[in-house]
Formats: C-alpha cells, sequence, structure tokens
C-alpha cells in the first residue's frame, strides 16, 4: 500500500488513475473477455503498481464490474440513447444512428464485435452481478429505443398499429445480429449490408405518406 500511496502524492488525480484503469481494463475485456483479462496486463498497459489498482477496486470482479457501469454503459448513452433523445424527428434519428453504426470505430468493431453483448454472453450465465449489470444496460436501450418509436407513432411518422416495445426488441436484437454476422465474415461491408435491411424494416413501419417519402 505504500507504493500506492506513493503515487497518490506524486500529484497523479486520483480519479484520472481509475479513469486510467478502467479504459485498460476495458481493452483487455474487449480482445480477450473478461475471464482472459489478466490484471498484470492491465497494469502494464497503464504502468501502475498492484497497490494503486487495489486502491480502486478490491479485485477482479469489481474491475468488471466497473468497467460495466462506468464505460459500457456511457458508451451505449453517448452512441445510442442521446441522439435519439434529441432527435426531433425519431424515426430519421433511429435510422440515423444505424446508420452511422459501422464508421463509429469500425476496426474494433468489426475486429471484435459488440462489447456489450460479448460480455453478456461470455459472463451472464456464470455470474449474477455482471448480469444484472449488462441486463440494466440492454433494458436502457430498449427503452429509449422503445420512447423513440412511441413518440414516432404519436407524432404519425408510423402506423398505429405498430407494437412499439416489440419492434424495439426486433431492432436489438438484428442490430446484434448484423454485428455478429461482421464480425464472423471479418467485413464491414456485411454489417453495411444487413443494417440496410434493417433501416427497411423501419421505414416500412411508416405510415403511407411517409413511407412514399423514403
Amino acid at each position: 500500500m505504500e507504493s500506492s500511496a506513493k503515487h497518490e502524492r506524486s500529484g497523479r488525480n486520483p480519479d484520472q488513475t481509475r479513469s486510467r484503469i478502467l479504459e485498460s481494463a476495458f481493452a483487455e475485456m474487449y480482445r480477450k473477455g473478461f475471464q482472459g483479462m489478466r490484471l498484470d496486463d492491465v497494469l502494464a498497459a497503464t504502468g501502475l503498481t498492484k497497490g494503486a489498482l487495489y486502491h480502486h477496486f478490491p479485485n477482479k470482479q469489481a474491475l468488471g464490474y466497473a468497467v460495466v457501469d462506468e464505460v459500457i454503459l456511457p458508451m451505449v448513452e453517448a452512441m445510442w440513447v442521446l441522439p435519439l433523445r434529441q432527435a426531433p424527428d425519431p424515426l430519421s434519428g433511429l435510422v440515423s444512428v444505424i446508420e452511422k453504426l459501422p464508421d463509429a470505430k469500425p476496426a474494433e468493431l468489426i475486429r471484435y464485435g459488440c462489447p456489450l453483448n460479448n460480455l453478456a454472453q461470455e459472463m451472464s450465465p456464470l455470474d449474477e452481478g455482471f448480469r444484472q449489470r449488462l441486463d440494466a444496460v440492454f433494458r436502457l436501450w430498449h427503452g429509449v429505443t422503445h420512447e423513440a418509436l412511441q413518440r414516432a407513432r404519436d407524432q404519425g411518422r408510423i402506423r398505429p398499429d405498430v407494437d412499439c416495445g416489440a419492434a424495439a426488441m426486433f431492432v436489438m436484437a438484428a442490430l446484434e445480429g448484423c454485428i455478429g454476422l461482421a464480425k464472423n465474415a471479418q467485413s464491414i461491408d456485411r454489417l453495411k449490408q444487413c443494417n440496410r435491411g434493417l433501416i427497411q424494416y423501419l421505414l416500412s413501419l411508416a405510415n403511407g405518406m411517409d413511407q412514399k417519402q423514403a
């Protein structure tokens, strides 16, 4: 713990130290999964000591939970939640988010897939703490998508018979499927092609006037 105290006294901001650890842990988990992540590799990437790491996270599990809460959740909020909530035209906003996805982080997304879904597939059957945290992120994603579709329905942009909750769930599942297919093929073109099909589905929900405009 003495070496950790020296780190803190050296002028390093504790919040910056925590952020560096989380960013490094996320990168390791993204490439290797939580079970494949080694704390020694996280420390090597940050240049910190074990004392500095344990000052912020008592164990590997706590670090993994924090990655979900403080890295993956804000990532979903930035890429999905905020753009949809700020879109005056929710249907066009939803289409725009999907269209822009392949260009957001193309190399990492195609090589490694979706970090949220990867971790859910790996850890949800094994650890209830992970499952609950990841489910909260999925529920947030579903909720804002449901909200956007409901606003589009209220504005007359999509048909009044559309079940917005079910449509939102389908959009999420289809998008994760698209990313998985692209990862397996290691092809951004596969992702773009699959996303075009998902966008066609969304446009098919539009009322007659909007379908003609599309």
